[in-house]
């Protein structure tokens, strides 16, 4: 079986944890600073398994050496937002934990295919694939997976149609700088902007679902208060490490690394690319309106400035 490691046992380390045995996906190592965390997590979950019916190994530990020869390691490891905190407020603490996590996993794995969740995610997962000298292609960021079954939902719930019935896509940064593809946003096999012709959808309403979705992150947090979302995110990050361990081939939005495409170089943004054995196999170009177009070249304005300000902190990442 192959083995997936999750660096950080918090919310979304165990939740990964969690649907990886039940999906019978990989064996797992469950990896914290705080190795009683990381036991007691694993050992709870691994109790779970007469009930589940998963035959899935799973160790809760601090020692890096347990991660060795990962097929997919999975890195939530930094601080939660807390309520009134950007993702850009993270940077300063989350790039120092990175760094650490880099250190720890490109000499024990150097061929595993590498997702980051952990925020601010764009500039996150680039400081990552530096630190570690990964080739591009084994690194790549979850957001935009997560950002559009959020916008799914929320279209879902207000139109009362099955999220199955519903495509979309999300591109940009992730956050509040993100692009919701309308020209791309198909219900029920109908373009979303005949729904809105139509009166079926409210102008107004699309632009309040949109603003909820780039906010989504933000309304959890200010639900939970001591936390922040870690279910959605852990399942979007499982579907990242089947395309990859299944060679799947999905299309699936995410944070990759851009040479050229979509006029961007050497920046990861959130794209649509092809997940297969070789990790990101394909970056897909889609046409784009004006103004998705203009839109997104602010949200890579916003990434741009971002990594410019993670430079200001640590001048290595130049």
């Amino acid at each position: 079986m192959k083995k997936i490691s999750l660096i950080g046992a918090g919310q979304i380390g165990g939740t990964l944890a969690h649907l990886i045995a039940l999906k019978k996906l990989a064996n797992v190592v469950l990896f914290d600073v705080s190795e009683g965390l990381a036991k007691g997590k694993a050992l709870d979950i691994a109790q779970s398994s007469a009930v589940e019916g998963f035959n899935v190994n799973i160790k809760g530990t601090s020692n890096y050496e347990d991660t060795k020869d990962s097929d997919v390691i999975i890195i939530t490891a930094g601080v939660p937002r807390k309520p009134g905190m950007s993702r850009d407020d993270l940077l300063a603490i989350n790039l120092k934990i990175i760094k650490q996590v880099s250190d720890g996993i490109k000499t024990t794995s150097p061929k595993a295919f590498v997702i980051c969740i952990t925020n601010p995610l764009d500039v996150i997962v680039s400081a990552l694939q530096k630190y570690t000298n990964f080739k591009h292609n084994k690194v790549v960021g979850m957001a935009g997976i997560l950002d559009t079954s959020r916008f799914i939902f929320f279209l879902s719930e207000h139109l009362g149609v099955e999220t199955s019935k519903i495509k979309s896509f999300v591109l940009g940064g992730h956050g509040d700088s993100m692009v919701a593809m309308l020209n791309h946003t198909y219900i029920d096999g109908k373009p979303i902007s005949e729904l809105v012709k139509n009166g079926k959808l409210k102008k107004d309403k699309l632009d309040f679902i949109i603003n909820r979705t780039k906010n989504g992150g933000a309304e959890i947090v200010k639900f939970l208060e001591k936390g922040s979302a870690f279910y959605a995110p852990a399942s979007s990050g499982v579907e990242m490490a089947d395309s990859y361990l299944n060679n799947r081939k999905k299309q699936l939005p995410c944070a990759a690394f851009l040479n050229g495409e979509y006029g961007v170089k050497s920046l990861y943004v959130g794209v649509p690319v092809i997940i297969g054995s070789n990790g990101v196999e394909k970056v897909i170009e889609i046409d784009l309106s004006p103004t998705e177009k203009e839109n997104f070249n602010k949200s890579i304005d916003s990434v741009k400035k971002l990594y410019e300000a993670a430079i200001k902190i640590d001048p290595t990442l130049k």
